[in-house]
Protein backbone atom coordinates (compact mmCIF):
# COMPACT_ATOMS: atom_id res chain seq x y z
CA UNK A 1 0.00 0.00 0.00
CA UNK A 2 1.21 3.53 -0.73
CA UNK A 3 1.79 6.07 2.04
CA UNK A 4 -1.17 7.12 4.19
CA UNK A 5 -2.97 10.21 3.00
CA UNK A 6 -2.87 13.31 5.17
CA UNK A 7 -6.36 14.33 6.26
CA UNK A 8 -7.92 17.09 8.36
CA UNK A 9 -11.35 17.14 9.95
CA UNK A 10 -13.15 20.49 9.81
CA UNK A 11 -15.67 20.79 12.62
CA UNK A 12 -15.32 19.34 16.12
CA UNK A 13 -18.97 19.39 17.11
CA UNK A 14 -21.47 16.49 17.07
CA UNK A 15 -20.16 14.38 14.16
CA UNK A 16 -16.55 15.55 13.93
CA UNK A 17 -15.27 13.42 16.87
CA UNK A 18 -16.57 10.25 15.17
CA UNK A 19 -14.67 11.12 12.01
CA UNK A 20 -11.56 11.97 14.01
CA UNK A 21 -11.61 8.59 15.76
CA UNK A 22 -12.02 6.62 12.53
CA UNK A 23 -9.40 8.51 10.54
CA UNK A 24 -7.00 8.00 13.45
CA UNK A 25 -7.61 4.27 13.49
CA UNK A 26 -7.43 3.57 9.74
CA UNK A 27 -4.08 2.56 8.16
CA UNK A 28 -4.86 4.49 4.95
CA UNK A 29 -4.96 7.83 6.78
CA UNK A 30 -2.70 10.10 8.76
CA UNK A 31 -4.85 12.54 10.76
CA UNK A 32 -2.83 15.74 10.53
CA UNK A 33 -5.14 18.38 11.99
CA UNK A 34 -8.56 19.22 13.38
CA UNK A 35 -10.01 22.63 12.55
CA UNK A 36 -12.66 24.42 14.59
CA UNK A 37 -13.25 28.09 15.40
CA UNK A 38 -13.45 27.03 19.05
CA UNK A 39 -9.88 25.95 19.85
CA UNK A 40 -10.81 24.44 23.22
CA UNK A 41 -13.45 22.24 21.60
CA UNK A 42 -10.95 20.95 19.05
CA UNK A 43 -8.41 20.32 21.81
CA UNK A 44 -10.93 18.23 23.73
CA UNK A 45 -11.52 16.10 20.64
CA UNK A 46 -7.86 15.38 19.88
CA UNK A 47 -6.77 14.99 23.53
CA UNK A 48 -4.02 16.64 25.54
CA UNK A 49 -1.25 14.19 24.58
CA UNK A 50 -2.04 14.05 20.88
CA UNK A 51 0.34 15.08 18.08
CA UNK A 52 -2.63 16.09 15.91
CA UNK A 53 -2.44 19.83 15.30
CA UNK A 54 -5.21 22.34 15.97
CA UNK A 55 -6.24 24.96 13.42
CA UNK A 56 -8.90 27.65 13.87
CA UNK A 57 -8.73 29.15 10.36
CA UNK A 58 -9.99 27.12 7.39
CA UNK A 59 -7.98 29.16 4.89
CA UNK A 60 -4.77 28.46 6.77
CA UNK A 61 -5.66 24.78 6.96
CA UNK A 62 -6.34 24.54 3.21
CA UNK A 63 -2.99 26.12 2.48
CA UNK A 64 -1.06 23.30 4.14
CA UNK A 65 0.88 21.00 1.81
CA UNK A 66 0.73 18.00 4.18
CA UNK A 67 -3.05 17.68 3.82
CA UNK A 68 -4.39 15.65 0.87
CA UNK A 69 -8.05 15.57 1.90
CA UNK A 70 -10.52 17.18 4.27
CA UNK A 71 -13.66 15.89 5.97
CA UNK A 72 -16.31 18.55 6.55
CA UNK A 73 -18.53 18.17 9.65
CA UNK A 74 -19.90 21.69 10.00
CA UNK A 75 -23.45 23.11 9.77
CA UNK A 76 -25.07 22.35 6.40
CA UNK A 77 -25.14 26.00 5.30
CA UNK A 78 -21.32 26.05 5.32
CA UNK A 79 -20.77 22.82 3.38
CA UNK A 80 -20.69 24.33 -0.10
CA UNK A 81 -18.35 27.29 0.55
CA UNK A 82 -15.87 25.16 2.51
CA UNK A 83 -15.97 22.31 0.00
CA UNK A 84 -15.53 24.62 -2.98
CA UNK A 85 -12.56 26.29 -1.29
CA UNK A 86 -11.04 22.90 -0.49
CA UNK A 87 -11.46 21.66 -4.06
CA UNK A 88 -9.91 24.89 -5.36
CA UNK A 89 -6.96 24.20 -3.05
CA UNK A 90 -6.53 20.73 -4.56
CA UNK A 91 -7.95 18.72 -1.64
CA UNK A 92 -10.19 15.69 -1.91
CA UNK A 93 -13.41 16.26 0.04
CA UNK A 94 -15.69 14.18 2.26
CA UNK A 95 -18.88 15.93 3.43
CA UNK A 96 -21.35 14.81 6.08
CA UNK A 97 -24.99 14.81 4.97
CA UNK A 98 -26.57 16.79 3.46
CA UNK A 99 -24.15 17.61 0.68
CA UNK A 100 -25.52 21.16 0.71
CA UNK A 101 -28.77 22.86 1.77
CA UNK A 102 -30.00 22.75 -1.84
CA UNK A 103 -29.32 21.19 -5.22
CA UNK A 104 -27.93 24.37 -6.81
CA UNK A 105 -24.95 24.53 -4.43
CA UNK A 106 -24.58 20.75 -4.51
CA UNK A 107 -24.37 20.84 -8.31
CA UNK A 108 -21.59 23.42 -8.10
CA UNK A 109 -19.66 21.12 -5.78
CA UNK A 110 -20.05 18.12 -8.09
CA UNK A 111 -18.91 20.08 -11.14
CA UNK A 112 -15.97 21.62 -9.28
CA UNK A 113 -14.74 18.17 -8.20
CA UNK A 114 -15.14 16.81 -11.71
CA UNK A 115 -13.25 19.71 -13.27
CA UNK A 116 -10.43 19.41 -10.72
CA UNK A 117 -10.18 15.63 -11.02
CA UNK A 118 -10.73 15.22 -7.26
CA UNK A 119 -12.91 12.89 -5.17
CA UNK A 120 -16.07 14.40 -3.69
CA UNK A 121 -17.75 11.94 -1.35
CA UNK A 122 -20.78 12.20 0.90
CA UNK A 123 -20.90 10.46 4.26
CA UNK A 124 -24.06 8.41 3.76
CA UNK A 125 -23.04 6.30 6.75
CA UNK A 126 -25.80 3.69 6.58
CA UNK A 127 -24.57 2.65 3.13
CA UNK A 128 -21.41 1.30 4.75
CA UNK A 129 -23.10 -0.92 7.32
CA UNK A 130 -22.75 -4.67 6.68
CA UNK A 131 -26.54 -4.99 6.43
CA UNK A 132 -27.00 -2.36 3.72
CA UNK A 133 -23.98 -3.60 1.79
CA UNK A 134 -25.52 -7.08 1.86
CA UNK A 135 -28.85 -5.67 0.62
CA UNK A 136 -26.99 -3.89 -2.20
CA UNK A 137 -25.43 -7.18 -3.32
CA UNK A 138 -28.74 -9.06 -3.11
CA UNK A 139 -30.52 -6.54 -5.33
CA UNK A 140 -27.69 -6.22 -7.83
CA UNK A 141 -27.55 -10.02 -8.19
CA UNK A 142 -31.32 -10.11 -8.81
CA UNK A 143 -31.98 -12.51 -5.94
CA UNK A 144 -35.36 -10.92 -5.16
CA UNK A 145 -36.47 -10.81 -8.78
CA UNK A 146 -38.15 -7.65 -10.00
CA UNK A 147 -38.69 -5.13 -7.19
CA UNK A 148 -42.43 -4.64 -6.64
CA UNK A 149 -42.55 -2.38 -3.59
CA UNK A 150 -40.48 -0.93 -0.77
CA UNK A 151 -41.81 0.03 2.66
CA UNK A 152 -39.47 1.96 4.95
CA UNK A 153 -40.29 3.11 8.48
CA UNK A 154 -38.07 5.38 10.58
CA UNK A 155 -39.94 6.58 13.65
CA UNK A 156 -39.06 7.41 17.24
CA UNK A 157 -39.63 9.96 19.98
CA UNK A 158 -37.01 12.26 18.55
CA UNK A 159 -35.62 15.72 18.97
CA UNK A 160 -37.69 18.32 17.13
CA UNK A 161 -35.12 20.21 15.07
CA UNK A 162 -35.17 24.02 15.06
CA UNK A 163 -34.26 24.46 11.39
CA UNK A 164 -35.68 21.51 9.41
CA UNK A 165 -38.83 19.40 9.40
CA UNK A 166 -38.93 15.65 10.04
CA UNK A 167 -38.71 14.88 6.32
CA UNK A 168 -35.37 16.66 5.92
CA UNK A 169 -34.12 15.33 9.27
CA UNK A 170 -34.86 11.61 8.91
CA UNK A 171 -35.79 10.76 5.31
CA UNK A 172 -32.27 11.41 3.91
CA UNK A 173 -31.18 8.18 5.64
CA UNK A 174 -33.80 6.10 3.81
CA UNK A 175 -33.34 7.91 0.49
CA UNK A 176 -29.56 7.47 0.59
CA UNK A 177 -30.02 3.76 1.30
CA UNK A 178 -32.42 3.38 -1.64
CA UNK A 179 -30.02 5.27 -3.88
CA UNK A 180 -27.25 2.89 -2.83
CA UNK A 181 -29.06 -0.45 -3.09
CA UNK A 182 -31.27 0.05 -6.15
CA UNK A 183 -29.55 -0.78 -9.44
CA UNK A 184 -29.26 2.50 -11.30
CA UNK A 185 -29.64 4.56 -8.15
CA UNK A 186 -32.61 6.60 -6.96
CA UNK A 187 -34.47 7.93 -9.98
CA UNK A 188 -38.19 8.14 -9.13
CA UNK A 189 -40.65 9.09 -11.83
CA UNK A 190 -42.77 11.02 -9.31
CA UNK A 191 -42.72 12.06 -5.68
CA UNK A 192 -45.70 12.69 -3.44
CA UNK A 193 -45.38 13.83 0.17
CA UNK A 194 -47.63 14.91 2.99
CA UNK A 195 -46.80 16.14 6.46
CA UNK A 196 -48.55 17.21 9.63
CA UNK A 197 -47.70 19.38 12.63
CA UNK A 198 -50.04 18.19 15.40
CA UNK A 199 -47.94 19.88 18.11
CA UNK A 200 -47.91 23.30 16.48
CA UNK A 201 -44.10 23.23 16.28
CA UNK A 202 -44.08 25.28 13.09
CA UNK A 203 -42.81 22.38 10.95
CA UNK A 204 -43.95 18.87 10.12
CA UNK A 205 -43.31 16.30 12.84
CA UNK A 206 -44.92 13.41 10.92
CA UNK A 207 -44.40 12.85 7.20
CA UNK A 208 -45.13 10.27 4.53
CA UNK A 209 -43.32 10.08 1.22
CA UNK A 210 -44.29 7.98 -1.81
CA UNK A 211 -41.96 7.45 -4.77
CA UNK A 212 -42.95 6.03 -8.11
CA UNK A 213 -40.20 3.71 -9.40
CA UNK A 214 -39.65 2.05 -12.74
CA UNK A 215 -41.77 -0.90 -13.93
CA UNK A 216 -44.71 0.19 -11.79
CA UNK A 217 -42.93 -0.35 -8.46
CA UNK A 218 -43.29 2.10 -5.59
CA UNK A 219 -41.46 3.04 -2.41
CA UNK A 220 -43.13 4.42 0.69
CA UNK A 221 -41.14 6.16 3.44
CA UNK A 222 -42.70 7.02 6.81
CA UNK A 223 -40.83 9.30 9.24
CA UNK A 224 -42.03 10.51 12.61
CA UNK A 225 -40.62 12.38 15.62
CA UNK A 226 -43.59 11.60 17.89
CA UNK A 227 -43.65 7.81 18.19
CA UNK A 228 -42.94 6.35 21.66
CA UNK A 229 -41.73 3.20 19.88
CA UNK A 230 -38.51 3.29 17.88
CA UNK A 231 -38.69 1.45 14.56
CA UNK A 232 -35.97 1.22 11.90
CA UNK A 233 -37.29 -1.21 9.31
CA UNK A 234 -37.32 -1.63 5.55
CA UNK A 235 -39.20 -4.26 3.54
CA UNK A 236 -38.27 -4.84 -0.12
CA UNK A 237 -40.77 -7.03 -1.91
CA UNK A 238 -39.67 -8.76 -5.11
CA UNK A 239 -41.28 -11.06 -7.63
CA UNK A 240 -39.25 -14.03 -6.28
CA UNK A 241 -38.44 -13.19 -2.66
CA UNK A 242 -38.92 -10.51 -0.01
CA UNK A 243 -36.17 -8.99 2.11
CA UNK A 244 -36.78 -7.57 5.59
CA UNK A 245 -34.19 -5.36 7.28
CA UNK A 246 -34.73 -4.58 10.96
CA UNK A 247 -31.84 -2.42 12.11
CA UNK A 248 -32.81 -2.81 15.77
CA UNK A 249 -32.74 -6.63 15.79
CA UNK A 250 -29.10 -7.76 16.23
CA UNK A 251 -30.01 -11.44 15.93
CA UNK A 252 -31.99 -11.18 12.67
CA UNK A 253 -30.99 -7.85 11.17
CA UNK A 254 -31.67 -9.09 7.61
CA UNK A 255 -33.92 -11.94 6.54
CA UNK A 256 -34.94 -13.14 3.09
CA UNK A 257 -38.37 -14.73 2.81
CA UNK A 258 -39.07 -17.17 -0.01
CA UNK A 259 -42.73 -16.33 0.13
CA UNK A 260 -45.02 -14.62 -2.35
CA UNK A 261 -48.25 -14.49 -4.27
CA UNK A 262 -49.00 -15.59 -7.83
CA UNK A 263 -51.90 -14.47 -9.99
CA UNK A 264 -53.37 -16.34 -12.91
CA UNK A 265 -51.55 -16.03 -16.23
CA UNK A 266 -52.62 -13.44 -18.82
CA UNK A 267 -54.42 -15.01 -21.75
CA UNK A 268 -55.96 -17.78 -19.66
CA UNK A 269 -59.68 -18.17 -19.22
CA UNK A 270 -61.43 -15.90 -16.71
CA UNK A 271 -61.43 -18.45 -13.90
CA UNK A 272 -57.70 -19.16 -14.21
CA UNK A 273 -56.88 -15.45 -14.49
CA UNK A 274 -58.68 -14.79 -11.21
CA UNK A 275 -56.90 -17.61 -9.38
CA UNK A 276 -54.49 -16.63 -6.63
CA UNK A 277 -51.89 -18.95 -5.13
CA UNK A 278 -49.43 -18.40 -2.31
CA UNK A 279 -45.88 -19.64 -2.00
CA UNK A 280 -44.67 -20.37 1.53
CA UNK A 281 -40.96 -21.19 1.49
CA UNK A 282 -37.94 -20.90 3.74
CA UNK A 283 -36.58 -17.87 5.56
CA UNK A 284 -32.85 -17.22 5.21
CA UNK A 285 -30.95 -15.20 7.81
CA UNK A 286 -27.42 -14.36 6.65
CA UNK A 287 -24.50 -14.02 9.05
CA UNK A 288 -23.30 -10.39 8.93
CA UNK A 289 -19.97 -9.07 10.12
CA UNK A 290 -19.97 -6.60 12.99
CA UNK A 291 -17.84 -3.78 11.62
CA UNK A 292 -18.19 -0.04 12.20
CA UNK A 293 -19.71 1.70 9.19
CA UNK A 294 -17.50 4.77 9.53
CA UNK A 295 -14.34 2.64 9.44
CA UNK A 296 -15.52 1.14 6.14
CA UNK A 297 -16.53 4.57 4.87
CA UNK A 298 -13.15 6.25 5.46
CA UNK A 299 -11.51 3.22 3.83
CA UNK A 300 -13.69 3.71 0.76
CA UNK A 301 -12.68 7.38 0.67
CA UNK A 302 -9.01 6.40 0.53
CA UNK A 303 -9.64 3.67 -2.06
CA UNK A 304 -11.50 6.08 -4.35
CA UNK A 305 -8.56 8.50 -4.21
CA UNK A 306 -5.95 5.79 -4.73
CA UNK A 307 -7.84 4.17 -7.62
CA UNK A 308 -8.86 7.51 -9.18
CA UNK A 309 -12.55 6.63 -9.31
CA UNK A 310 -15.82 7.97 -7.89
CA UNK A 311 -16.62 6.89 -4.34
CA UNK A 312 -19.54 4.50 -3.88
CA UNK A 313 -21.44 7.42 -2.35
CA UNK A 314 -20.14 10.23 -4.50
CA UNK A 315 -21.36 13.79 -4.94
CA UNK A 316 -24.00 12.81 -7.48
CA UNK A 317 -25.52 10.42 -4.92
CA UNK A 318 -25.93 13.33 -2.53
CA UNK A 319 -27.36 15.41 -5.36
CA UNK A 320 -29.95 12.76 -6.22
CA UNK A 321 -31.12 12.64 -2.60
CA UNK A 322 -31.44 16.45 -2.52
CA UNK A 323 -33.43 16.39 -5.76
CA UNK A 324 -35.98 14.02 -4.21
CA UNK A 325 -36.17 16.02 -0.96
CA UNK A 326 -36.81 19.24 -2.89
CA UNK A 327 -39.54 17.56 -4.94
CA UNK A 328 -41.07 16.20 -1.72
CA UNK A 329 -41.09 19.69 -0.19
CA UNK A 330 -42.89 21.06 -3.27
CA UNK A 331 -45.40 18.22 -3.12
CA UNK A 332 -46.10 18.65 0.61
CA UNK A 333 -46.68 22.38 0.08
CA UNK A 334 -49.36 21.41 -2.45
CA UNK A 335 -51.13 18.80 -0.26
CA UNK A 336 -49.39 15.80 -1.78
CA UNK A 337 -49.60 16.72 -5.45
CA UNK A 338 -47.15 14.45 -7.34
CA UNK A 339 -43.97 16.18 -8.49
CA UNK A 340 -41.36 14.86 -10.91
CA UNK A 341 -37.86 15.31 -9.43
CA UNK A 342 -35.18 16.90 -11.51
CA UNK A 343 -33.00 14.20 -13.03
CA UNK A 344 -29.27 14.21 -12.26
CA UNK A 345 -26.68 13.45 -14.95
CA UNK A 346 -24.29 10.99 -13.24
CA UNK A 347 -21.32 12.18 -15.30
CA UNK A 348 -21.66 15.96 -15.11
CA UNK A 349 -23.82 16.59 -12.06
CA UNK A 350 -26.10 18.72 -14.23
CA UNK A 351 -29.82 18.66 -13.52
CA UNK A 352 -32.69 18.80 -15.98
Amino acid sequence: MSRPYGVAVIGAGYWGPNLVRNFRNHPSWDLVAVCDRDRSRAERVVGSRSTVEIETDVDVLLGRSDIDAVAIATPAASHAPIALAALAAGKHVLVEKPLAPGSVDAGKMVRAARDAGLVLMIDHTYCYTPAVQYIHDVLHKGMLGRVLYIESTRINLGLIQPDVDVLWDLAPHDLSILDFVLPGGLAPTRVSATGSDPLGAGRSCVSHLTLGLEDGASAHVSVNWLSPTKIRQMVIGGSHRTLVWDDLDPLRRVSIHDRGVHLGQPGADEKRRAAVSYRLGDITVPALAETEALHTMVGEFASAIREDRPARTDGTAGLRVLSVLEAATDSAANHGRPVRPRAVDPETGDME
